[in-house]
């Protein structure tokens, strides 16, 4: 149960975030690891089985396994738990989002359509919105941060979850409430509005949970200007522009 493990973890699965840490400081980085590991493990767990009983149990696991530890329970045996409790403990992360995060990866497990754009907004919130604020509060971030920590992660995780669209459709699941071009490019401009507002707050020390979101922009400004682009599963940047952009951000000291 060590932050290696959980670096290692990140590194597989969401090479992007595990980049962002890398960059990182030292202690922000032992901060940040065990969080996106947490919320990789949380969001894969409905795809390790076609049965819906089951990935159930595995989302049930991990609210028992965050509620024993917000209780002040030992962690549990697993590569992650002990690490994320030792960010929860140490940064008092609230139970809220956790629970949050976990139960939005219910929509995975079911082939249900979204509601409605309401129900969309929600999951983003509860997803990328839900995982930066633990990210910057983890950081010290404070409680004015909240709101603008949630707009920047509900740009980022709308952003994924565009260059995710051809696999989930493949998958048989249908990511869309609007699939049309013009109503991607509407919520394409959507982030990067919230982007806008997030990038006018000052995040002092917790800085370095927002260069997660360093591809952001550049992804939702191709959304929006070329919506073609993502049934082509064609947005993303270059390699060398990912870390040419990341590296610049690190350096300069904003995000």
């Amino acid at each position: 149960m060590t932050l290696a493990a959980c670096a290692e973890i990140v590194r597989k699965g969401d090479p992007d975030r595990f980049l962002a840490s890398m960059a990182a400081p030292p202690h922000a980085r032992a901060r940040l690891l065990p969080l996106y590991a947490f919320n990789l493990e949380v969001a894969r767990a409905p795809w390790l089985t076609k049965e819906a009983i089951i990935a159930e149990m595995r989302l049930q696991w991990w609210r028992d396994a965050v509620d024993e530890i917000t209780a002040g329970k030992p962690a549990r045996a697993h590569e992650v738990c002990g690490p994320l409790a030792e960010v929860i403990r140490a940064a008092d992360l609230p139970s809220g989002p956790l629970g949050a995060l976990i139960d939005a990866r219910l929509w995975d497990i079911h082939r249900e359509p979204f509601a409605d754009a309401a129900a969309f907004t929600a999951h983003l919130e509860a997803t990328g919105g839900g995982l930066m604020w633990l990210a910057v509060k983890a950081l010290g971030g404070s409680p004015g941060m909240e709101g603008a920590a949630r707009s920047a992660g509900w740009a980022l995780g709308l952003a994924n979850w565009l260059r995710a669209i051809p696999e989930l459709e493949a998958r048989g699941r249908l990511p869309l409430v609007d699939g049309r071009p013009e109503a991607i490019a509407a919520l394409a401009s959507e982030g990067l509005e919230r982007l806008e507002t997030a990038h006018k707050h000052r995040f002092g020390a917790a800085l370095p949970a927002l260069w997660s979101a360093w591809q952001a922009g550049p992804v939702l400004k191709q959304a929006a200007r070329a919506p073609g682009r993502v049934a082509q599963g064609a947005l993303g940047l270059s390699e060398f522009r990912r870390r040419g952009r990341l590296l610049r951000l690190s350096l300069s000291g904003r995000w």
